[in-house]
């Protein structure tokens, strides 16, 4: 995006489109509305959360309630302001009573999740627990295994740091897992601070070579009267 408001009409476009999703005709139907990322659209940092609860349907915005809070709460002790962050999830409808996003489901939707990327260009994506993880990074892998794994990543066409964590939620009665997720977040102020990844180069179409004049055959003879030539 050349300016900050062109890229702003873009999300905003980008949120009507995900806004008249119907690739899932299941959660179309017992959907409140699509939760479409919030934000600082202009954010280092992207966070991704699995998929919506039912305050989040009900008010249209990512992670909410007390997981909401810890993290933000996290995330001021690193020193990030939370309203800098844009936060999204890896599917935006939710599931039938919470139940877990089909596969087909994420898969459907990543296309609106990889235009917010695309959009905001993130230096930094941090996921939140298995279901995002698996989504941002392609590969099934338990969140207890690869937590705090740095990676780069290529997303829309942009590669990013990848930061999986715990879900806040999990960290809610849990001493030992709150002390996980907040020493993973503290590394996110060092990351944030490290130059981009390498980017692909992009590639260049050579312009495709004019067609070499047809030379008449002399063993067809002249064309019939009254005709062009054409057929």
């Amino acid at each position: 995006m050349s300016s900050p408001d062109e890229r702003r009409d873009a999300i905003a476009q980008a949120a009507a489109r995900a806004r008249g999703c119907g690739r899932c005709p299941q959660l179309a139907a017992t959907r409140t509305q699509v939760v479409f990322g919030s934000g600082d659209p202009d954010a280092d940092l992207l966070v991704v959360a699995d998929a919506p609860g039912r305050e989040e349907d009900e008010r249209g915005v990512p992670l909410l309630g007390r997981p909401r809070r810890v993290l933000d709460e996290l995330l001021r002790e690193t020193g990030i302001d939370p309203a800098a962050v844009w936060t999204t999830t890896a599917l935006l409808c939710r599931p039938p009573d919470n139940r877990d996003p089909a596969p087909a489901e994420l898969e459907r939707c990543r296309a609106h999740l990889l235009a917010q990327v695309e959009l905001v260009a993130p230096r930094v994506v941090c996921t939140l627990g298995t279901v995002a993880t698996r989504v941002v990074r392609g590969v099934a892998e338990p969140i207890l295994r690869v937590h705090g794994r740095t990676e780069v990543v290529e997303l829309a066409g942009r590669r990013v740091r990848v930061l999986p964590v715990l879900h806040p939620a999990a960290a809610l009665y849990r001493p030992q897992t709150l002390e996980l997720l907040r020493r993973d977040l503290a590394r996110l102020p060092g990351l944030l601070a490290l130059p981009l990844p390498e980017q692909p180069r992009p590639v260049v179409v050579p312009p495709a070579a004019p067609l070499p004049p047809v030379a008449p055959d002399p063993a067809a003879g002249p064309p019939p009267d009254g005709q062009l030539g054409l057929f």
